[in-house]
């Protein structure tokens, strides 16, 4: 078997340089993690705003807390803060269309339109069929490359039939 190592280039002051080589050496490792489907929802100055996500894990058991990571420049990006409601809608195998619609195949006033949407206790969107739903309010938001880092204190959770999760790996659903 072939082996690759990549090595960022030489650091410069204030942090390293990633060569084209590393970043996609990279990109081609991540490809390689199968993750979980999500949609994130929270509510925005005009309404319901959502994107579908694959950096979400659980934190710790106590208090219950999920980590999600979202880019900066996603449009839920901006209704994010300490203290805002969010919901975590963990996504079955049936729901590419949902993931698809989430993930850009739609504009963000046409998202919603795809799957049964209801409020979860704190007034934001959850998935009625999805495996589960986390519901919770924002702990604490950290900014970190183009990403931020969004840890999420869990104060509701909703599960919903089988286990047959939505999993995604190499840019197509498994």
């Amino acid at each position: 078997m072939a082996e690759t190592v990549l090595k960022a280039a030489d650091a410069a002051p204030g942090g390293a340089v990633l060569s084209d080589e590393l970043r996609a050496g990279f990109k081609g490792a991540m490809r390689r993690l199968a993750s979980g489907v999500a949609v994130i929802t929270a509510n925005g100055a005009n309404g319901p705003l959502g994107l579908t996500a694959t950096s979400i894990t659980s934190m710790c058991a106590e208090p219950p807390t999920v980590l999600v990571c979202v880019n900066q420049s996603a449009s839920i990006h901006g209704a994010l803060a300490v203290g805002q409601p969010i919901c975590v809608n963990l996504l079955a195998r049936d729901q590419q269309d949902v993931s698809g619609a989430f993930g850009g195949k739609l504009p963000p006033e046409e998202r919603f339109g795809v799957g049964n949407w209801e409020p979860d206790h704190n007034g934001v969107s959850r998935l009625v069929d999805a495996q589960a739903n986390i519901s919770g309010t924002i702990d604490q938001l950290t900014p970190y490359g183009t990403h931020s880092i969004v840890i999420v204190r869990v104060e509701d959770v909703r599960l919903t039939g089988p286990v047959s999760p939505l999993i995604y790996q190499d840019g197509g659903y498994l």
